[in-house]
């Protein structure tokens, strides 16, 4: 399959070698290629720059947001949840129209400091923000109540025996994006309903940044035991 990965944070890099090392033709956008690999410090989060990354990489390309998702057959949201929308319309409605899409971003707003909040929450939530922006894309959110490194390789933590959440309209979507799931590792996939159900999979984070406070660890997930 062609994936478009949007992002080329840790989240982004994470998916992609994943995806490409699963057999996928995978490319990774970005809003300026030339200026995302000239970035010479460490990010934020105080990981290498993407530069390093990508040379390690090569055979996984690195173009715009639009062209990348333009031959893609499923694109991976993988920015900052703040800046999901202006990427996807960067990445063109026409180039992700009938596409699945693939949300895994939170929508943490940092303004206020640190515990990040939810912004939207409650009566709305980003995975339905982008549904909305996008109505002929198919979109599914997906892995944001986990760290990068479970989400493609779940069996680090207790063998794989965690839990992991889909939402979206559309039922083949949701079948196409629990197959990803399943080929990554993933053997508890909870369907969670359509896209409104997006709201407490996103309404999990606040949970999440606590128990990483207090485990001081990102490598824990949540089990529905049932």
């Amino acid at each position: 399959m062609k994936i478009a990965v949007l992002g080329t944070g840790m989240v982004g890099r994470t998916l992609a070698g994943a995806l490409s090392g699963l057999g996928h033709g995978v490319v990774v956008g970005t809003r300026d290629p030339q200026a995302t690999l000239a970035r010479s410090g460490p990010e934020a989060t105080g990981a290498p720059p993407f530069s390093e990354w990508h040379a390690a990489n090569q055979h996984i390309l690195l173009e715009t947001f639009a062209d990348a998702a333009s031959e893609a057959e499923l694109v991976v949201n993988a920015t900052s949840g703040t800046g999901a929308l202006a990427a996807l319309s960067s990445a063109g409605s026409a180039n992700l129209a009938g596409k699945v899409v693939m949300d895994v971003s939170n929508a943490l707003d940092y303004s206020q400091g640190m515990p990040p909040v939810l912004n939207p929450v409650n009566t709305d939530s980003l995975g339905e923000r982008i549904q909305s922006a996008f109505p002929d894309a198919r979109v599914v959110k997906t892995l944001n109540t986990m760290n990068a490194g479970l989400m493609v390789d779940p069996g680090r933590l207790a063998g794989g025996d965690h839990s992991v959440f889909v939402s979206g309209d559309d039922a083949d979507a949701k079948k196409a994006v629990t197959e990803l799931l399943q080929a990554l590792g993933h053997r508890d996939v909870i369907d969670l309903g359509d896209i409104t159900s997006a709201r407490g999979a996103e309404m999990m984070m606040p949970a999440w940044l606590r128990l990483w406070g207090v485990l001081g660890t990102l490598d824990f997930n949540f089990k529905i035991v049932r």
